[in-house]
């Protein structure tokens, strides 16, 4: 008869013994039952007792707070957690040299020191822009665990991005003048009425791809109406600007959703493009698709953003302007010509849908008038 000395170990008790074939000392331990009633066991190695004692331990920490770790859950896949939409356009930027730092690294033993190190590392290379980019898209990563109860806290949210040592293509406004050329050329185009609400409204290029036909309203008998039944021929047009082509269909943020009165100009644009669109209509025949979108392909489907920017550049070239523009600097025009026409920032932030001035002084700050020359200008003026 085999005798066992000591104490018996207690039901739900941690154990610790030898796995010889490891040459390592292994802990057990229960940490309940799933929702289908199976025991959740998991087992941590070390060399030596004391280093098991703590692992254990701070298995049974994590499960007091809500976290449920997975050994082999690394950065890599947080981020194939994100919308298809940002994995399409970082797939080989952004998160591609997020996996080269930091791909394989355990999320469990994720520190903020060594994303610092990652995005330090990454910065040498790239610019600013580009090192914020993978600094959101790791903390929006990270979230996605968070949520899941895979992490306890985000700590890529812990840290400041540094400054990028690559200077990035920098952003440029048309002057009055090339934004009539501009225009011009649009003139009979697919997408002149795009080019049209683009530099006269301020809307981002996801959010114009966005509109539809009954987002277009006007004032009528102290109500807004879709133009589809009250028709162009009012005085006041506006536009519900409530949805963008991003993942989910939001605006960029809760302020982006604006409804915005359109120039003269605007709604005449519209106009003939509705008419437009009526003749692609019935050229497509039974080919057409009805989404409801005011700026659509020629049978009905949304505009992909790589075909408007082919397009837009066909159209700066033709108007003598070049081919390096792209569709988003339409909206740094229409900030430019505002500003230098007087417009006070704190009305521009709310043009285009900003959270706060700051981010309209920052993101368009060469094309804002600066404020503080402002004074001695007026002074100059006032006093000869």
């Amino acid at each position: 008869m085999t005798v066992v000395s000591g104490k018996r170990r207690g039901r739900g008790e941690d154990s610790i013994y030898w796995d010889e074939a490891k040459s390592c000392y292994v802990g057990a331990v229960s940490l309940g039952y799933s929702p289908s009633g199976t025991r959740i066991r998991k087992r941590v190695m070390a060399r030596t007792k004391t280093e098991v004692r703590e692992k254990l331990k701070e298995l049974h920490q994590q499960t007091e707070n809500g976290v449920r770790p997975r050994r082999h859950y690394t950065v890599n896949d947080g981020l194939d957690g994100l919308a298809p939409s940002t994995v399409t356009v970082y797939r080989n930027t952004i998160a591609k040299a997020l996996r080269e730092e930091l791909g394989t690294v355990e999320l469990m033993k994720l520190t903020a020191t060594a994303v610092q190190k990652a995005l330090a590392n990454l910065a040498a290379r790239v610019s600013t822009r580009t090192v914020q980019m993978a600094h959101n898209v790791l903390v929006r990563a990270i979230r996605h665990a968070e949520r899941d109860d895979l992490v306890g806290r985000n700590v890529a949210a812990l840290v400041k991005p540094p400054k990028g040592q690559l200077g990035g293509r920098p952003s440029k406004s048309l002057t009055l003048e090339q934004a009539v050329s501009l225009m011009a050329a649009a003139q009979g185009t697919r997408l002149e009425a795009y080019i049209v609400l683009s530099l006269l409204s301020g809307v981002r290029t996801e959010e114009a791809r966005a509109l539809r036909w009954d987002h277009v309203v006007a004032w009528v008998s102290g109500q807004w109406i879709s133009v589809l039944e009250a028709g162009f021929d009012h005085e006041q047009v506006a536009v519900f600007v409530w949805r963008a082509e991003r993942a989910g269909g939001d605006t960029k943020t809760p302020e982006s959703r604006r409804t915005l009165a359109l120039p003269r100009r605007c709604v005449e644009a519209l106009r003939e493009h509705r008419v437009r669109q009526a003749q692609d209509r019935l050229a497509a025949g039974p080919l057409w698709q009805d989404h409801g979108l005011m700026f659509a392909s020629a049978v009905g489907t949304p505009m992909d953003d790589h075909n408007v920017r082919r397009m837009f550049r066909a159209i700066t070239e033709d108007a003598g302007l070049g081919t390096g523009w792209v569709p988003r600097e339409m909206r740094h025009t229409f900030v430019s010509l505002l500003s230098a026409r007087g417009v006070p920032v704190e009305a521009i932030a709310l043009l285009a849908g900003h959270n706060q001035t700051a981010t309209t002084e920052l993101v368009y700050r060469h094309q804002i008038v600066p404020a503080l020359t402002r004074g001695a200008e007026v002074m100059d003026q006032i006093f000869g």
